[in-house]
C-alpha cells in the first residue's frame, strides 16, 4: 500500500479521512495528501495541520500553493468515516500556509493550518458595556456573542457571574477567555457551535476504550499516572473589612465524582490536605471563590493517563470536553475518565488518536452494556 492510498477511494481503510475546503471534498488532491493532523486540548483551541507534497506544473504554477482553495479564511471540515458514518472530527478556517521549496524540487511541501472558529471572534475590536442599563450574566454574554458571530449555543451555557456595567474593550474571544477564567469554566468550538461552562462529566460517556481486551482490543498504549500529591480541599482568604481578621474559607471538588470512591487522602491518617491560591490582585470575593472551586475541581482529578487509540478499531472519534469509558485496566483503575486532550492523526499507519485522560476516583463504575468484557479478564 502507498502512503497515499489512505485518503484515496478505490482503496478505503476501515476509517477514512475526508477533507472538505469551501464545502467540497478535495479528493483531487488527496494524493498529494500526506498528513493530516488534528490537536484537541480543553486548554487550547483545536488546530488542524494538513501537509502536502506538491509540484511544479505548466507556466511556473504549482500544484497546491496556486490552487485558490489553500488560502487563509477558506472553511475547512475534517471528518473520519467508518464504513457508512461520518463523525466530524474539527471545522473552522485556514490560518496559515506554508510552502517549502528545499534544493531537491521533489521535497517541496504546503502545510496548511487551521484553527476551530475562536478564529472567526478574533477578528474585530469590540467596545462595548455588559448590563449597562441592568445586570447580566456571564451566560447571556456569551450566549450574546455566539449569535452575532452566528454560532449556536451547545448545551445549556454556565451562568456564571452576575455583572453590571462590565466593559469590553477586545476581540469577543479574548473577553469570553477572561469570563471563563473568572468562572472555571471551558470554552469549546464544535460542528458550528460554542460551550461555554462547566466540566461536563455528566455528558453521554463516549465508546469504552478497551485495554488487553484481545481481538477487540481498540488501545494501543495506556500509561496511568496516579498522583498523590494534590490537595483534597482549596482554601481562600475572603477580603477583609476595616479593622478586622481575613477569614478564611475552604472549598470542596464539586464534579461529579467518576467512579466508586473518590481520589482522597483523608483515610491516610494524616490530617488535611489543603492548598491556598494567591488572590493575585483579585479583590472580588465571588471571583476569587471561583477561582478556588476552579482549583479545587482540577485538582480533584488526581489521576491521569496517556495512551493511544487505532482510530479504526475504536471507530469513532473521541472527542475532549466529554466522558469516555475504560476497560481492562484492573478494577481499581477501570471506569469513566473525562477526556482532556486529543491529538488526531492521518497518515500512512492509518488512523491514530493519542489521548489524555483525567479522573478523580477509583473504582470500575462501568455498567455490563458499557463493559462487555467484566467478567472475563
Amino acid at each position: 500500500m502507498g502512503l497515499l492510498d489512505l485518503f484515496s477511494e478505490s482503496r478505503r481503510e476501515p476509517a477514512e479521512c475526508v477533507v472538505e475546503f469551501a464545502g467540497s471534498e478535495i479528493d483531487d488532491v488527496y494524493p498529494a495528501l500526506v498528513e493530516v493532523v488534528v490537536e484537541m486540548d480543553r486548554s487550547r483551541w483545536t488546530t488542524g495541520t494538513l501537509v502536502f507534497e506538491t509540484r511544479r506544473i505548466e507556466d511556473g504554477l504549482w500544484t497546491i500553493q496556486d490552487d485558490d482553495r489553500f488560502k487563509p479564511w477558506v472553511e475547512v471540515r475534517i471528518s473520519a468515516v467508518f464504513g457508512d458514518e461520518s463523525e466530524e472530527v474539527m471545522r473552522g478556517y485556514v490560518r496559515e500556509v506554508k510552502a517549502e521549496y528545499p534544493s531537491e524540487k521533489g521535497s517541496a511541501r504546503v502545510t496548511v493550518i487551521c484553527q476551530d472558529h475562536s478564529l472567526l471572534l478574533d477578528r474585530l475590536h469590540v467596545d462595548q458595556r455588559w448590563g449597562e442599563d441592568s445586570p447580566t450574566t456571564d451566560g447571556q454574554i456569551a450566549s450574546a456573542i455566539a449569535q452575532r458571530n452566528n454560532l449556536q449555543v451547545l448545551d445549556s451555557p454556565g451562568e456564571g457571574q452576575t455583572v453590571q456595567d462590565l466593559s469590553q474593550s477586545t476581540t469577543d474571544i479574548r473577553f469570553l477567555e477572561r469570563r471563563a477564567q473568572a468562572n472555571g469554566y471551558e470554552i469549546i468550538f464544535r460542528e458550528g457551535g460554542m460551550y461555554f461552562g462547566d466540566m461536563r462529566l455528566d455528558a453521554e460517556t463516549q465508546p469504552t476504550i478497551l485495554v488487553y481486551a484481545g481481538p477487540d482490543t481498540n488501545c494501543i498504549s495506556f500509561n496511568i499516572q496516579d498522583d498523590g500529591h494534590k490537595p483534597d480541599r482549596v482554601a481562600y482568604q475572603v477580603a477583609a473589612e476595616t479593622g478586622t481578621e481575613s477569614p478564611v474559607e475552604e472549598v470542596e471538588p464539586n464534579l461529579r465524582v467518576l467512579g466508586r470512591e473518590p481520589a482522597v487522602s483523608s483515610g491516610a491518617g494524616l490530617g488535611d490536605f489543603v492548598w491556598r491560591p494567591h488572590r493575585q490582585g483579585v479583590s472580588d470575593d465571588t471571583q476569587m471563590r471561583a477561582i478556588a472551586q476552579q482549583m479545587a475541581n482540577e485538582q480533584s482529578m488526581k489521576i491521569k493517563v496517556d495512551g493511544e487509540l487505532d482510530g479504526s478499531l475504536y471507530g469513532h472519534v473521541l472527542l475532549t470536553g466529554q466522558p469516555v469509558g475504560v476497560d481492562g485496566v484492573g478494577e481499581r483503575y477501570s471506569g469513566t475518565y473525562y477526556v482532556d486532550a486529543v491529538t488526531h492523526r492521518f497518515d500512512v499507519n492509518g488512523y491514530r488518536a493519542g489521548f489524555r485522560l483525567l479522573r478523580n476516583a477509583y473504582g470500575d463504575d462501568l455498567g455490563a452494556s458499557d463493559n462487555p468484557l467484566a467478567g472475563i479478564l
